[in-house]
């Protein structure tokens, strides 16, 4: 896989096991008007499996911007919380419209594998068609193509779209699994909307 220009050969972690609590950061950002300038939050909240809420952080982003990444590595970098995380779940991969998180460069630049899940079937075509009314398309389709291959899994006996970099699939499904313990979307994920959503209605 090529990024910016460079070749980085990404080899997943194993995990042993996946325990219950297994410490997950699950990111999802806020309300914005699209298509205007500003800038809207992005809350990540800290969970020992699908239990247990241990914290909760926080950052801003450019609407349509290209500083998601850059944010969220300094968010996960800089929480306390850090070493005790095992992985990161996305809510997709745009936050803020269209401004794209290289889950590629996330992983390499926090050391935590990174899962990308969505309830909808990501239409590739459209958002490339999309991304040529911004500035810097080439760079944000390579942030797409970066993210590698879109998996249709099954959970709590839903369908979901995932992407996934430093993880099995067969890890992936198993930390799922492990945090989806009130509907099929994971705990982490779903608390993350309820208060991104709430403190930006």
């Amino acid at each position: 896989m090529f990024l910016n220009g460079l070749i980085y050969l990404i080899k997943p972690k194993v995990f042993r096991v996946i325990k219950p609590e297994i410490r997950v950061l699950g990111i999802d950002d806020g309300k914005f008007i699209p298509h205007t300038q500003g800038n809207t939050f992005v809350i990540g909240v800290v969970f020992r499996g699908g239990r247990s809420l241990d914290g909760v952080m926080h950052t801003t982003i450019a609407i349509d911007g290209l500083d998601a990444t850059e944010k969220l590595t300094a968010m996960i970098n800089g929480s306390p919380h850090k070493n005790q995380l095992r992985l990161v779940m996305l809510n997709g991969m745009t936050f803020g419209g269209f401004n794209l998180v290289d889950i590629r460069k996330l992983y390499i630049n926090t050391g935590l594998p990174v899962i990308t899940i969505t309830q909808d079937k990501p239409d590739l075509d459209a958002m490339h068609d999309a991304l040529k009314h911004l500035p810097d398309t080439e760079l944000r389709w390579q942030i797409v193509l970066n993210a590698g291959i879109i998996h249709e899994v099954t959970n709590k006996g839903v369908k979901l779209y995932i992407g996934i970099v430093g993880i099995t699939l067969k890890d992936s499904l198993s930390v799922l699994d492990a945090t989806s313990t009130r509907s099929s979307l994971p705990e982490p994920l779903r608390v993350a909307h309820l208060i991104a959503s709430g403190i930006t209605c």
